[in-house]
This record gives structure tokens, sequence and C-alpha cells, in this order.
């Protein structure tokens, strides 16, 4: 069975989860870039507040620039200064200003703003005219990132949370809607709706459900055929037995000491005829529903029918039986106990219904992987729309095919059941030359 279920659940499961992680994993990195920028309103106020210094610095007006820094400081909580640098060249090369820069105090405010560090870090704004910078610890309300450890959680806990919810519901109802199905089916199988299938429901699906839905078709399939056939079984066992019960009370009511031989021979013919009905109404329900373990062996096919053919002789004296067997035809792991009555039936059948004086052909012969058993009578045939129909229980055409030994139209049935055991098949037809002929195919060798 192809574990297509499995395959696909590995797919959603396992791709679909190291996509989705790999992609909350670069969401929550972008995430966490954007907001360690400052915004841009703080830093277009922060470069203002880089113009009023400088200012201040480019007239000379210390006192004015420590009051406006002492001022900012205390305004915004914060620390400020103003410094400048100068780089000195000591050895060496002389200094590239584009490799060193002119500001080394603090952060641009162009930079990242680290989110993980507990202190404000100092930025330094460099002034355009001077080699001097502004230089102030960022105050607490521009910096950046204050709901991080929110959206983090967001990012890390509830997203994945709810993404795995859905894909948790997803999955259950992937699974749990043809289980529905099959309860619902199940169901419906007990109360007796016995033609309720589970394939319709599953659409296109081809996986284990769609596997299991076709197992429980055939199961149900299955089962109903065998209840309907059980139920058709008791039916037609009561209708059949109706006639030789009544037969039978007759001729106890009717009971005369007188003739009492007469009434006792009657009564002794129904009863057996009872008897018989009910023992091959048994005997087809058993090979029907129990399927029974037959024991295997090799049965010599010529000997069944030189048997067979002798008893018939005896039997049927005013008839002739032709056969001319081959030296042997051994049939490897099959079964006399099946083989024997389903030929016997059929040959007395044909027997039965050949008139008296006439002949019943029997031949044996065989084929590529099979022994072919013909069977042909001088009877006066079967319609051709009944030649399937032989085979049923109860099953007779008209009274035409009847006889006194075997009225209840159990004789095929029972043969097909008993073929059908050691994988045999049986078949009848109408040849030119009038009569019927019943082919039965056994194989050579049964597995």
């Amino acid at each position: 069975m192809k574990r297509t279920f499995l395959w696909k659940l590995c797919i959603i499961v396992a791709t679909g989860l190291v996509a989705f992680f790999y992609l909350l994993h670069a969401l929550t990195l972008k995430t966490e870039e954007s907001m360690s920028m400052i915004a841009k309103a703080d830093r277009a106020e922060l470069t203002q507040w880089r113009i009023k210094s400088e200012q201040l610095y480019m007239a000379d007006d210390t006192q004015a620039l420590n009051a406006w820094l002492a001022q900012l400081m205390v305004e915004e909580s914060t620390w400020a200064s103003v410094a400048s640098f100068r780089a000195i060249h000591l050895a060496g090369e002389p200094i590239d200003k584009d490799i060193v820069g002119t500001y080394h105090f603090g952060r641009s405010i162009e930079w990242k703003i680290h989110l993980y560090f507990s202190a404000n870090p100092v930025m330094e704004l460099p002034f355009e005219h001077s080699n001097a910078s502004l230089l102030i610890k960022l105050p607490s309300r521009m910096r950046p990132g204050t709901y991080w450890a929110t959206t983090k959680f967001l990012l890390q806990v509830l997203i994945p949370m709810g993404v795995l919810a859905v894909l948790s519901v997803l999955l259950y109802q992937h699974i749990i809607t043809p289980l529905r199905k099959l309860d619902s089916a199940t169901s419906a199988f007990s109360r007796g709706n016995f033609k309720v299938r589970l394939g319709r429901y599953l659409g296109k699906r081809n996986d284990e459900f769609a596997h299991l839905a076709a197992t429980f078709d055939q199961m149900a399939a299955k089962i109903g055929e065998l209840i309907a056939s059980q139920r058709q079984l008791i039916a037609d066992l009561s209708h059949e037995l109706r006639t030789p019960l009544t037969r039978l009370d007759i001729a106890v009511e009717s009971f005369d000491v007188d003739d009492a031989q007469t009434h006792l021979a009657r009564i002794a013919r129904e009863s057996a005829q009872i008897r018989k009905l009910v023992e091959d109404s048994l005997t087809l329900a058993w090979l029907e529903n129990e399927k029974p373990v037959l024991k295997r062996e090799n049965v010599d096919l010529v000997d069944l029918l030189d048997v067979l053919v002798e008893d018939a002789r005896f039997e049927f004296p005013d008839r002739c039986i032709i056969f001319d067997p081959p030296a042997n035809a051994i049939v490897q792991n099959s079964c006399h106990r099946a083989l024997c009555p389903a030929v016997e039936n059929v040959i007395r059948n044909a027997l039965r219904y050949t008139p008296v004086g006439k002949h019943v052909q029997v031949t044996l012969t065989q084929q590529t992987e099979q022994y072919c058993i013909q069977i042909q009578d001088q009877g006066p045939g079967i319609p051709e729309v009944f030649l399937e129909k032989v085979f049923e229980p109860f099953f007779r055409v008209d009274n035409a095919r009847l006889a006194e030994n075997d009225s209840f139209g159990l004789g095929l049935a029972l043969a097909k059941r008993h073929l059908a055991s050691v994988g045999a098949s049986i078949s009848a037809h109408n040849p030119s030359t009038g009569g019927l002929l019943v082919t039965i195919m056994i194989p050579i060798s049964q597995m």
C-alpha cells in the first residue's frame, strides 16, 4: 500500500514548518533592525539641537552655549557636551581623513541602536563648519525599541502558536473528515443499510483513507451479499419445505391401517426429501458463508471419474455412459471431497434428464494449465436465457427437467460452490447436436 498520506504529512509538517520558521526568523531580524533605528522625528530634533549648538559655538559665545546645554540636560534628563577632535599624525603614512573621519566620541544618528543594551548610547552630531561635535546621551524618550519585548513575544510565541494552531486544525479536518464519513457509513450499515458505500464521499483522495474506504466498501458489499444470500436461502427453503410438509401432513392425516404400507412408504419418501432438502441447503450455506479450509491433496481425475461413472452405470442401468479416459490426470493441491460431489452432481443431473436408452458423453482433456471435463446429455436442454441461472439455488426452468430424486434445484448450485472452493469453474451451454453440455475447468495446480 502506498503511504501517500504519510508523505503528504511529511511535506506539510516538515517542509512547511522549516519554511515557516525560516521566514519567521527573517521577519524577526528585519523587525529588530527597523525598530533599532531612531525615529525620523527624533533625528530631526537631534539635528536641530546640533544646529543650535553649532551656531552658539561658531559665535564663540561659550556662556550662552553652556546655558543652553544646561537647560537641555534638565529638560531631557540627559547629558550633553560639545567637543572638538583633531587627529594628530605621529608616524607612518599621512592620515586619510576619509578613513579616520572627524568624530570618534559617539554614535551617528543614522546608526542602529542596540536594543539589548540597558544604558542609552552617546550620540555624536558633527558640526558642519568646524572640527567639533555635539555629544548627547540619547534621551530615553528617543530610545528606539520601546515595544521590542512585546513585539519579540508576538513574533516568537504568539504568531507561531497561531500558525501551528491553524495547521493543527487543517490537519485535524483533513484526518477527521474521512473518519466521520466512515463512522456515519458504519452506523448506517449497522442499521441495515447494506448499500451504503464510503468511496464516493472521499472525492479524488488517493491515500491511506481512500484505501480504507475501498476496503470498507468491499467488506460492505461482501457482507451485504452474504446477508442477502442468507435471507434468500431462508425464504427459498421455507417455500420449498411447504410442499413436502403439506404432502407429509396429508399422508399422516389420511393414514389408514388397512393401507398402512402405502402410507408409510409415502411418509418415508416425503421425510427423505425433506432431509435431503435441509442437508443440501445447509451444505450450500456452509460453502457460501464459512469458506471452509479444505485439506489439500493430489487428485487423479481419471480414478475419480472411473468410480463415479461405474456408480452411475449401476444407478442408471437403462442409460449408457460413454467415457474414454486418458492414462492419468493428476491435479495438485486440490481436494477430493470438493471435486467428487461436484462432478457426481453434474453426471447424475445429466443422467436424470437423458431419456431411457440414450447416452451421456463424458470426456476428459488437458489444456494449457487446466483439465477440462465435459459432460453432455441428450435431454431437452435449457433456454439460453437461463444458462447462468441454473447454477443459482432453487432455480428450476420447468417441469421438463425435474426428477423425483432432486426437484429442489440445488444440484448444480452445490456443484458450482464445491468447484469454486478449489479454484475450478463450471459453465453450461446448448450444443447444436441437442441436449446440455456442462464444462468443468480444473487448474492443474492449485496454489
